[in-house]
């Protein structure tokens, strides 16, 4: 429960930061004369010729009441007609006048000034860590995920840290490994940075949304025979084919490079990514129970030719 108040807090102290960021809480949005509510149902009706009030208030998710004293100051200032529904006379429809029209445009206009104004004050790596933590916020608290979509690279500066990093963090909160996994992580990655066969290793990122996501590496075990190391796929973009994916550009790879034969080694407990390498056509060859990571497990090599 103290872990819980402590992130209550901290979600609200980020509520508050974000709103002063952006000024709702001033008399008028992005100093126009506006509130943010005002702005929000100008904006609606700006997408639209005319629109049902009830239809309005939903979109919105207005109380009714809330909804027509904000009208009512729209109206009087010359900014919305309103008339009754041709198609039921029971209802309301409301439309921006000229004037509600070029008040939107002002709107429009001084809030893409001040977000590029936000936006200018970052490099472009941090423009792109900004936005992707807005659609993470997006994804986790909407009704309805967007669709995702990954892209496979070559690692970057600072990819091979994630590497290590992200590696030693799955795995301790997944399965309780210790800081020896990771060590051995930083060993592969070390060794795969400073003796690296150009022609014939090779490492791969995933990014979703220009965020790192996955990675696997394909080194050389000798001249006819390639070894996939250190697959991982972050647990929230887990469903999307990323580790099929990685897997098969290690295969397509090996064979390019020359290699007859691919392996890997992995641990019984790591359900998810065995079935991936099973429809990749990699079959089991030996197993062996050991002790590693602070945990009795059974170690795995898979194999297949190429």
């Amino acid at each position: 429960m103290d872990a819980l108040r402590e992130q209550v807090a901290e979600v609200r102290a980020f509520n508050r930061f974000y709103t002063k960021q952006i000024g709702v809480l001033q008399d008028g949005l992005v100093d126009t004369p506006y509130t943010l509510a005002e702005a929000r149902v100008i904006f609606e009706l700006a997408q639209r010729k005319g629109l049902d009030v009830s239809v309005l208030r939903e979109d919105l998710e207005l109380d009714r009441g809330y909804l027509s004293r904000i009208l009512g100051r729209l109206t009087e200032a010359g900014l919305v007609e309103r008339e009754r529904s041709e198609a039921d006379g029971r209802k309301q429809v409301v439309r921006l006048t000229r004037s509600g029209r070029s008040a939107f445009g002002q709107l429009d206009r001084h809030t893409v000034t001040q977000l590029s104004g936000f936006l200018r004050g970052l490099s472009g790596a941090d423009r792109d860590r900004l936005l992707a933590a807005m659609r993470t916020i997006s994804d986790l608290l909407g009704e309805h995920p967007a669709p995702r979509s990954f892209v496979l690279r070559e690692p970057r500066p600072g990819d091979l840290g994630w590497v290590v990093s992200r590696n030693g963090a799955v795995y301790a909160e997944q399965y309780g490994w210790d800081e020896t996994y990771e060590a051995l992580v930083a060993r592969i990655v070390a060794d795969f940075a400073e003796r690296r066969d150009q022609q014939r290793e090779r490492a791969w990122i995933a990014d979703v949304d220009g965020e790192p996501a996955g990675c696997v590496f394909c080194v050389k075990a000798s001249p006819r025979v390639a070894k996939l190391r250190l697959l991982l796929v972050e647990p929230r973009f887990r469903g999307m084919g990323i580790g099929g994916r990685l897997v098969d550009e290690v295969l397509d790879f090996a064979r390019r490079a020359g290699y007859r034969r691919i392996t890997l080694w992995t641990n019984d407990v790591l359900r998810e990514a065995r079935r991936i390498y099973q429809r990749a056509g990699f079959e089991l060859v030996a197993q062996e129970e050991h002790t590693s990571f602070g945990k009795d497990l059974v170690g795995q090599d898979w194999a297949r030719d190429l």
